[in-house]
Parts: C-alpha cells; structure tokens; sequence
C-alpha cells in the first residue's frame, strides 16, 4: 500500500502558463484550469508510476522480502526518510535510516535482511517513508513528460464534458510521450 503524505509544493504548469497555452484571458475558468493541471499531473504519474514533483510518500508492507530489496514500483526514488517497523504490540520501533541503501537507478530500497528486525505484526507491520519525484521545479520534469502533461490538459479543457461523444481520455501523443517512462509490472 502507498498512501501520499505531502503532495508537491507546487505542479509542473503554472496557472498562467496553462492560461496561454489554451489561450484563455478571463479568470472565469481558473479555478476549472488550476483543477484540470492537478489532475493532469496526478494522472500521468499514474500512467508512470513516476512522479513528477517533489513528494512524499509512505509504503506500507507486511515483511521485509528474502533478498533484502524493497521495490517500491515508484519513481524516480529520491531518499528514504524514515523507516518504522511495528512489534506484537502496535508499536511503532524507528530505525535508523543509514541501514538502507538507495539504489535510485531501480527504485529499490534495499538492506539485508538479517540487518532488519521482523515486525512483530503479520499485516502493516514495516512502514517506509520516501521522497520521490524529479526535483522541486517544474524545470526538474523531463520535457517529454512536461509536453503530455501540456497535451492532456489542452484535450481535457477542449473536451469538457465530450466523453459521451466519444473524446479520449488519453490522445495518441500523450501515450506516445509518456511511454518511455512507465513502469510496468506483471
């Protein structure tokens, strides 16, 4: 389980940006753009399992895995925070974060196993909480990402409400943009 516990500080497109890009002056539709960013932007990070600003984010599992490398199936992985595991009776036991080595290449996080203490719940008993994302700036963002995210709110502002008449959630050329970058598993 993956739950968000600080949502970027900022998105990847400004208010104003946006606002040229669909070439809207009034602020009649601000609020309906500013939402249609967020919600771009939280799109496309799940399409990639990548996320595109700074975050962070907490992982929830049940045992440390036999090989000592946690995949986190996230990205780009940035730094582990904090890292909790959970005895027999609820309580929460921090350890020390320099026991993990962040292999950011793969989004793994890993440590030996016999390092680890085994938590003393079989459900939710190891807590991990990471930074990910590709930097702070919207300028961190690969271009290719920051143009599907461009793409998808054009066609989203295009098309309110056009589904039933047959508009696409995602056009050929966001999928094609943003290929590279997902994260696919089996």
């Amino acid at each position: 389980m993956a739950i968000v516990l600080v949502p970027p500080a900022a998105e990847p497109l400004s208010l104003a940006e946006a606002k040229a890009l669909l070439r809207v002056e009034p602020a009649d539709d601000d609020a309906v753009i500013a939402a249609l960013i967020t919600a771009a932007r939280g799109h496309l990070e799940a399409l990639t399992r990548r996320a595109l600003m700074l975050q962070t984010w907490r992982f929830v599992r049940d045992a440390w895995p036999a090989d000592g490398r946690l995949r986190l199936r996230a990205g780009p992985l940035r730094s582990v925070i904090a890292a909790r595991v959970f005895d027999a009776a609820g309580v929460a036991h921090a350890l020390d974060v320099q026991r993990f080595v962040v292999d950011v290449a793969a989004d793994v996080v890993a440590s030996p196993g016999w390092a680890l203490p085994a938590p003393g719940r079989c459900v939710a008993g190891i807590e991990l909480d990471v930074e990910l994302g590709y930097g702070p700036l919207a300028t961190d963002v690969p271009a290719p990402l920051g143009q599907a995210l461009r793409m998808l709110l054009a066609h989203w502002y295009d098309n309110r409400g056009a589904v039933a008449s047959g508009a696409t959630l995602l056009p050929a050329g966001v999928a094609a943009l943003i290929a590279p970058y997902r994260q696919l598993s089996l």
